[in-house]
């Protein structure tokens, strides 16, 4: 008999076995990494999502504090094939409920061809299918989560501190660690601020940069981030990841939209329209710029021809969809921070 159920909200209920016990709700999401399961679990922008992982064995080589992203797990629920006793009594200790003996492959396609969709998970010996039923009945699209800038956001300001060149303004709408740590180690002091933060506070900051960070959910939710862009565009170097990408192009005339599944892995291809060089990235986003506005698209995915850069050299701006902070890897586009931080030591041309 099992003792956890996934139910889709397709119809579908499916039998697993409870590795960490509870309830949980979310947006049921797939990665493809085979590696930096601590990275993933520990990254902001899996905030209110179930995550699947969709390689067979998760937590084979032990967790480690030193890899985590942030400092707590963000996804609602796991779900995997296999969970080892290491990664499965972290999950329990942080009350994080996961489950597996799950047939993944089928439950990635399934995703594939329906796209991201809610469910609900009850895991734990008194765990019934009608309590999975009930927790997807109130589980709310992304879009719907209009505060969640506020659920992974620092609350307060602070600097990180190299003694360096420059000074760096990082809007934190969910930050992965290793976004500060790439630009300290290049000599910028990294002022990370809230979400929230206004026009004013960044003035009186008077930074070098502009930073826009990765994060969960609708861009489109994030407005106080979008009225600092826009104020600033022009004046200050701007740049973003991720989440930050979709901002800034909203900020310029851009468009966005939910993809079907999103990109989510260490292995999703980048094509550079200038030099056609292809790396490959590290991704996690389940929305697209659709259209980049004031901005020039200057790198593309492989795999669906999705804007993975932006720039416009005559405001000031570059961004980029994936994560060049290569955490857990590749790290084949860690030459981004150096580009960000050489905008700082030329004048944005408009601000003339």
């Amino acid at each position: 008999m099992s003792d956890a159920y996934l139910a889709l909200e397709g119809g579908r209920v499916l039998q697993a076995r409870a590795r960490a016990p509870g309830r949980a709700r979310g947006e049921l999401v797939f990665t493809t990494a085979y590696t930096g399961y601590e990275e993933s679990l520990t990254d902001p922008s899996y905030e209110e999502q179930v995550l699947t992982f969709s390689y067979p064995l998760i937590g084979n080589y032990g967790v480690r504090e030193e890899r985590f992203e942030s400092q707590r797990i963000h996804p609602n629920a796991v779900v995997a094939l296999e969970l080892t006793d290491e990664i499965a009594d972290w999950l329990g200790n942080e009350e994080i409920p996961a489950i597996d003996h799950i047939d993944t492959r089928d439950l990635v396609t399934e995703i594939r061809d329906t796209g991201a969709m809610r469910c609900g998970i009850a895991a734990g010996p008194d765990a019934t299918p009608e309590d999975a039923l009930a927790e997807l009945s109130e589980c709310k699209g992304m879009s719907e989560h209009t505060e969640i800038g506020a659920q992974v956001s620092v609350s307060e300001s602070y600097t990180v501190e190299s003694e360096g060149e420059f000074d760096v303004a990082l809007i934190d709408c969910g930050a992965k660690g290793s976004i500060t740590s790439s630009l300290t180690d290049r000599g910028a002091d990294v002022h990370v601020l809230p979400y929230d933060t206004t026009p004013e506070e960044i003035s009186e900051l008077d930074p070098d940069v502009l930073f826009l960070s990765n994060g969960p959910g609708d861009p489109a939710n994030f407005e106080a981030a979008q009225e600092v862009v826009e104020q600033f565009v022009g004046e200050l170097p701007i740049a973003g990841i991720c989440l930050g990408q979709q901002i800034v192009a909203r900020a310029l005339g851009g468009e966005t939209e939910k993809m079907t599944f999103g990109h989510r892995g260490v292995n999703q291809p980048v094509r550079d329209l200038r030099s056609s060089k292809v790396v490959m990235t590290t991704q996690n986003h389940g929305y697209t710029v659709s259209e980049p506005g004031e901005l020039s698209v200057t790198q593309i995915n492989v795999n669906d021809d999705t804007p993975e850069g932006l720039d416009s050299e005559e405001l000031g701006v570059i961004t980029r969809q994936y994560h060049p902070e290569a955490n857990p890897g590749p790290h084949d586009s860690l030459d981004f921070f150096d580009s960000v931080l050489e905008m700082a030591r030329k004048p944005v041309a408009s601000a003339d």
